[in-house]
């Protein structure tokens, strides 16, 4: 039986992860990158498709898991009818070579315990030639190479290409596993096996204590708020900053259908919040190094922005389907790739310009070639910002006038102009100015809907969509304006189980907008969303209790996935995502800066606006 996501724990070392369940099972590892074949896939098949297991022989799962308090370190507690016995999986942050720590140690009594490897390369299909030598058991594919060894004597055999080991741990004994990747042509024993694990487990505990440390807030969620910032610190790709939108792929948002999505990549839509979450949050060197992959991966022809990109800023992300692997509770298709990279958004223009203003308000010099693409992505909205697009959930279908990738164009021209009066370059501002001046009357003329009393999802269109709670957020208007709190009170209607969906769902189980079968959970994110809507506009007790409910959903790590089912009350979709876990330390933020009252939130909108802004209007009658 396929266990449920949110049995699942994160480990990392800042350029891969693992996931690994409460039976003790590594059921995810793609090395030496995230977005690198997995060579352990049962996550989205079987154990014939890759899994490490590590746990005694009379128990299928564990009594207690907690990480240790500040760090990514897992320990997993047994207890069975011979003593009680720990495991603490960890991978040390990456100094050469990807490695995986599995420390056995007996607390009480005596207990028999067995590690199960079955390596699958390739995505969870390519058997590899295994063999031993010595302490070591080495097992080679193709390009890759993996070995596993121990720091104690064990008894080894192969059991059906799986590489069993069998040992009793008695009180206060320790044995540590280390698996080690390496290129097939490395040849030598990996110098990571000839490091203790103890050495390995105090610099990794040390190195998770000092980044904790320097964590800037102090409210209420203080556990929570840690814990997703080392959830994102591990999706980060060290090498060039960028963070994935997860570290796995294909776990559905709806179970048995086909919205799988490959989320080992790294989206544009999350680079204002990303940026504001690490420097409010006290990462400062995390912020620069994610500007400088953003400002990379969309340098050159405006015309070419995407969406996605990889982890080292790559365009070419193709999308294929894996038909050996049967997909997380028969989900299917198993995706690696995303075709996302060639849909046009409008959104992820206002995102970069966003960002851009965010990071020159912190501080942070504005190169000169950075100002030349400022000006070339606002040459090229100038052109394009009426042309329909794919919108901000990136619709897998015909391209829609969105209201919130118009609300993004507002956002892009704003946040341009300001830049240019920071920078005393004023050349363009006029243009700017009455593209800002255009997209504002056009969402409040077009994008607003006087019988629900609510903006709405696209031009035309009565659907109700989460991205319009943005709009205060976004300084689009003010978060007293009847528009918005209309609005807020409209998205009751996308309210389910007390979450909030990213859009109302269609009949016989397919959704009116992309027109993919099976009923998506509710979003995490909008949930957020909305309970910092909620406090904006004065309802703080409903904004905690929205807040909290969320927290709620996390898993007994603090894991945070996609999606929530509020009927099973389990969770959906790619886990742990960075979206979440970005806006749960935002909303946090935000709900710990004492009651909302209406004139500092007026106070607070005139510091917002820009001399030259025009006022907001005024709403409309009836609103």
């Amino acid at each position: 039986m396929t266990p449920p996501i949110e049995d699942y724990a994160l480990l990392g070392d800042m350029e891969t992860a693992a996931m690994v369940g409460r039976d003790g099972s590594v059921d995810w590892l793609c090395l030496p990158r995230f977005d690198s074949p997995a060579c352990l896939a049962a996550l989205l098949g079987t154990e014939q498709n890759g899994f490490w297991r590590v746990a005694p022989l009379s128990r299928n799962r564990c009594t207690h898991r907690a990480y240790r308090p500040d760090t990514l370190v897992l320990d997993t507690l047994w207890e069975t009818g011979t003593g009680t016995v720990r495991v603490t999986d960890f991978m040390p942050p990456r100094a050469q070579l990807p490695c995986l720590v599995r420390v056995v140690e007996g607390l009480s009594g005596s207990v028999r315990m067995r590690s199960a490897l079955r390596l699958r390369f390739h995505q969870g299909r390519v058997v590899p030639w295994v063999r031993g030598t010595g302490q070591c058991t080495v097992a080679v594919a193709g390009p890759d190479a993996v070995w596993l060894g121990t720091d104690g004597p064990v008894r080894v055999r192969d059991d059906a290409d799986t590489t069993v080991l069998e040992f009793t741990v008695p009180a206060s004994r320790r044995l540590a596993l280390t698996l080690v990747w390496a290129p097939s042509h490395w040849g030598d024993r990996p110098a990571p096996l000839a490091v203790p694990a103890e050495t390995m487990l105090k610099e990794t505990c040390d190195f998770w204590l000092r980044w904790t440390g320097r964590c800037l807030y102090g409210g209420p969620w203080r556990d929570a708020v840690v814990r997703s910032l080392i959830t994102l610190k591990a999706l980060t790709y060290a090498p060039t900053g960028g963070i994935v939108a997860a570290p796995v792929t294909s776990l559905p948002g709806c179970i048995g259908g086909e919205r799988n999505w490959d989320y080992r990549y790294c989206w544009l839509r999350d680079s204002t919040l990303t940026l504001s979450c690490l420097l409010r949050s006290g990462y400062r060197e995390e912020a620069w190094a994610w500007l400088d992959w953003l400002v990379r991966a969309v340098a050159g022809d405006p015309a070419d922005l995407q969406t996605v990109y990889g982890l080292r800023g790559q365009r070419l992300l193709p999308e294929t389907e894996a038909p050996w692997l049967p997909g997380y509770e028969g989900s299917r298709p198993v995706r690696f790739g995303n075709s996302a990279v060639g849909h046009f958004q409008l959104d992820a223009y206002g995102e970069v310009l966003d960002a851009l203003l965010l990071s020159l308000r912190a501080g942070v010099p504005m190169p000169a070639h950075v100002w030349d693409l400022v000006e070339a992505l606002m040459g090229f909205l100038q052109r394009h910002w009426q042309e329909p697009d794919h919108g901000l959930w990136q619709v897998r279908g015909p391209r829609r006038q969105f209201v919130h990738s118009k609300v993004m164009v507002w956002v892009a021209a704003d946040r341009a102009l300001r830049m240019a009066r920071a920078l005393g370059r004023n050349g363009s501002s006029a243009q700017w100015r009455a593209l800002r001046d255009q997209a504002h009357r056009q969402v409040l003329s077009r994008g607003w809907d006087g019988r629900q009393r609510s903006f709405v999802q696209s031009y035309g269109s009565t659907a109700l969509d989460a991205s319009a709670l943005l709009m205060p957020r976004l300084g689009f208007l003010p978060p007293w304006d009847e528009r918005v709190r209309g609005t807020v009170r409209a998205m009751r209607g996308l309210v389910h189980g007390g979450f909030l969906r990213r859009y109302a769902p269609g009949g016989a189980g397919v959704h009116h907008v992309d027109g993919l079968h099976g009923r998506e959970g509710a979003f995490l994110a909008c949930s957020l969303w909305y309970a910092d809507a909620l406090a904006a506009t004065g309802q703080a007790a409903e904004a905690r209790r929205t807040f909290e409910r969320v927290l709620a959903a996390r898993n007994d790590v603090g894991l945070l996935s996609e999606q929530w089912d509020p009927d099973a009350g389990r969770q959906l979709g790619n886990a742990p995502q960075a979206f979440s876990h970005l806006t749960l330390v935002e909303t946090a933020f935000a709900l710990s800066s004492g009651p909302y009252r209406s004139t500092r939130q007026r106070e607070a909108w005139d510091r917002h606006r820009s001399p030259s802004s025009p006022a907001a209007p005024a709403a409309p009658s009836g609103a």
